[in-house]
This record gives C-alpha cells, structure tokens and sequence, in this order.
C-alpha cells in the first residue's frame, strides 16, 4: 500500500472519529475502564506470581530422621529418598546445625536454647527440594513411609491452601479480564457500525468507480486502532503512577522479608506495552466484526 493511500486512510478514520462524538467517547471510555481494571488486576496477578515463585522455591520438606539411625542406615535412607522420581535434591543437616539455626531465627529469645547445646533433643535432618514444589505433597507421603524416618514436615495444609488460592485467584482474574475485554470489543464495535451505516451511500459509489474492498475497510480498521489506543493512555498514566506510589512506600519495608513485589523499571514498561497492545487488538478486533458482519462489499 502506497504512504498516499494510507495517510488518506489514516484521514478518513480521523475524520470518522470526529464525527461520531458520543459513541467515540462511550468506546474510548468502555476501553479506558477496561484496561484500567485489566491493568490492576495483571499487576496484582504478576506481583502474586513473584510472592508465589518466591515462596515456591522455598517449599522443601524436613524429613527428620530417626535417633536409632546410625550413619550407615542414614546413607541407605539418603539414597532411598533420592530415587523418589518428585525429588530434585537431599541436603543432610545434622541435629547441631538445627539447634544453631533454631537459635537463630529466634533472635534474642532464641538465646534461652543454647541451654540445649550440651543436650541437644532435636533429630537429624534430611532437608529434601522437589523438581516442582506442586508435588511437595506426593513426596512427603513416599517419605513417610520409609525406614528411620519419624515424620516429613513441610507445612501440610499451609501449603496446599497456598496452592489453591493461588491457581483461584489466577482463574478469577483471567475471567474478569475477558469479560472486560469483550464488552469493550462489543462497544467499539457499535461505533464502526454506526459509521457504517453513516457512509453506507458513500461506500455504494466508491464501489461504483471500482474501489476494492481493502480500500473500503482500511480507514474503519484504523478508526478501531485509534479507538483502542486513544483508551489505552489514561490507563497507562494511572497504573504507572499509582504502581510508583506504591513501590516507593511498599520496598523500603519488604527489604529481608521473603515477600518481595516487581520492581518499578521495568515492569511498568512492560505493563504499560501489555495495555497499548491490549488497547490496539480490542480496537482492531471490534473493527473487524464490524466490518465483517455489516460492510457489505
């Protein structure tokens, strides 16, 4: 397509848009909300899916192993649990280095322990990594069921919720999100058809003097384009700021906590594409049942 043609095109749609006030401000509005509450909910979602990833990869199970185990019998349950086909890796962490890492993450109350130093009650541990954390579960019950092992602790219950809540909120946000974007899709659709139905004359006469159905449908599929990103804008400005706001007040007090949220740069230039992107496909795609169902050419 010649640069000419296209910047007629791109004149047309311009025009258009002008025209139709009312249903341009209702699409652009029906695209801004959407994108709005789109962008909130994929910040959320990603930032979910960090705590998720970040609590994933610390989810590993305790198996605490027998004091009638000798060194011999800890070697055998080793390579045992091993051959577990969910087991990545086994870590050995003697009864000492319990006690001390206890102490530890008690703070200044966990002083009170070291009287346990000499007369140390705690049990030799295997600390056991899973290839994928979902399959905690499966491994601690194989465990369990081996020679010297006197219980495998990896927060039954804790996890599982965990899990759960996390697959919940993935499916209800991908819902809203679609149901969003479909009503936006259906609104900017009842503007094309508008300026369809406005210039029906004037496209009977351009198919008179031989214009071709491409040359017809270029401007309403950029009048869809605009409508989509002119949507997009005000979203972007909001999230980037509010997504600023609370990164500032958020990081300083997350700093050695597990929990931690994306950083500012350059997730919000990737949020802020997603929406752009988002905004021009609603756009385009609401052109296009349009065009389709009401531009008979």
């Amino acid at each position: 397509m010649k640069i000419r043609t296209l910047g007629r095109h791109a004149q047309e749609s311009f025009k258009s848009i002008g025209r139709n006030g009312w249903m341009t401000f209702a699409s652009v509005s029906a695209v801004t909300v959407t994108l709005i509450l789109v962008g909130v909910f994929f910040v959320i979602m990603m930032n979910l899916n960090k705590v998720a990833q970040t609590i994933e990869e610390d989810v590993q199970i305790r198996v605490h192993i027998d004091v009638a185990a000798n060194e011999q019998d800890q070697q055998n349950l080793k390579g045992e649990i091993e051959k577990i086909s969910e087991v990545q890796n086994v870590k050995f962490s003697s009864k000492e280095q319990e006690l001390q890492e206890l102490i530890k993450s008690m703070g200044e109350e966990g002083q009170a322990f070291k009287l346990f130093e000499q007369d140390n009650p705690l049990n030799d541990v295997f600390i056991v990594k899973t290839k994928n954390p979902k399959d905690t579960m499966k491994a601690a019950d194989k465990i369990e069921k081996l020679e010297y092992v006197t219980k495998a602790v990896y927060g039954k219950g804790t996890v599982e919720k965990l899990f759960n809540f996390i697959e919940a909120s993935r499916n209800v946000g991908i819902v809203l999100i679609a149901g969003l974007f479909f009503t936006a899709i259906f609104l900017i659709s009842n503007t094309i058809k508008i300026t369809i139905i406005a210039r029906r004359r004037e496209i009977k006469i351009m198919r008179l003097v031989g214009a071709t159905n491409s040359f017809i449908r270029w401007p309403f599929f950029l009048e869809g384009l605009w409508l989509g990103i002119l949507g997009a804008i005000l979203p972007i400005i909001l999230i980037s700021i509010a997504y600023y706001n609370a990164y500032e007040y958020l990081a300083p007090k997350l700093v050695g906590n597990f929990i931690q949220i994306l950083p500012y740069n350059p997730f919000i230039y990737q949020v802020s594409g997603v929406l752009l992107l988002m905004g021009g496909l609603i756009g385009i795609w609401g052109s296009l049942m349009s065009v389709r169902k009401f531009l008979k050419v």
